[in-house]
């Protein structure tokens, strides 16, 4: 491994961006079923469906997605799940400001997001293996699995401290937001990334 395990400004880049990323997707964890409960007045059978729905159907949406995943080039699809989410979750706030947020919009879009939740961390697990050599990846994945259990345990009470002082909807902006900040983070890394071979 290099000394001092300095793993390179790209590398350096991704790193930030999947941890704003994961920031990201945890901070609106409690955000949805408020806005929910208190936006649309939706019932216990509702609010379940929408934390279990949401999750397995963006699953179920990821997985056929693997294999187009595969052959293409990994920072592109990562910055657009990023985008992807970001222009997902302000149609929340939009709609709400027309005054036309449905139950069912929120979960379409707990669907997206959860689809491009579970495609940008498979695609980051690739292009990480593009970006450094193999004596390299067991502290590059290290980091990326502290990174992970860190916005894990840290996500749910900022987003709770979040949603108690500015509400569920400005905090989904706020996550929005750090979507659209890893994608930045992604676009500034550069560099050129050779097309997978089929």
């Amino acid at each position: 491994m290099r000394s001092g395990h300095r793993l390179g400004r790209r590398f350096g880049w991704l790193w930030a961006a999947y941890g704003t990323s994961g920031l990201g997707t945890w901070l609106a964890f409690g955000a949805f079923p408020l806005i929910a409960v208190q936006v649309l007045g939706a019932g216990p059978a509702e609010v379940a469906a929408l934390a279990s729905v949401g999750a397995l159907a963006g699953a179920a949406v990821a997985v056929p997605l693997g294999p187009w995943v595969e052959f293409r080039r990994k920072r592109p699809v990562l910055i657009g799940t990023d985008l992807v989410r970001f222009a997902a979750l302000l149609t929340i706030p939009a709609a709400f400001a027309l005054g036309v947020l449905s139950f069912v919009q929120l979960l379409l879009v707990s669907v997206v997001v959860a689809a491009a939740d579970i495609t940008f961390r498979a695609a980051s697990g690739a292009y990480l293996k593009t970006l450094l050599p193999p004596g390299d990846l067991l502290v590059a994945n290290a980091r990326f699995e502290s990174t992970a259990w860190t916005t894990t345990i840290v996500g749910p009470p900022l987003g709770g401290a979040a949603i108690g002082l500015l509400g569920p909807v400005v905090t989904v902006v706020a996550d929005a937001v750090s979507y659209l900040l890893s994608a930045l983070g992604l676009r500034a890394a550069g560099g050129q990334e050779p097309r997978p071979e089929r």
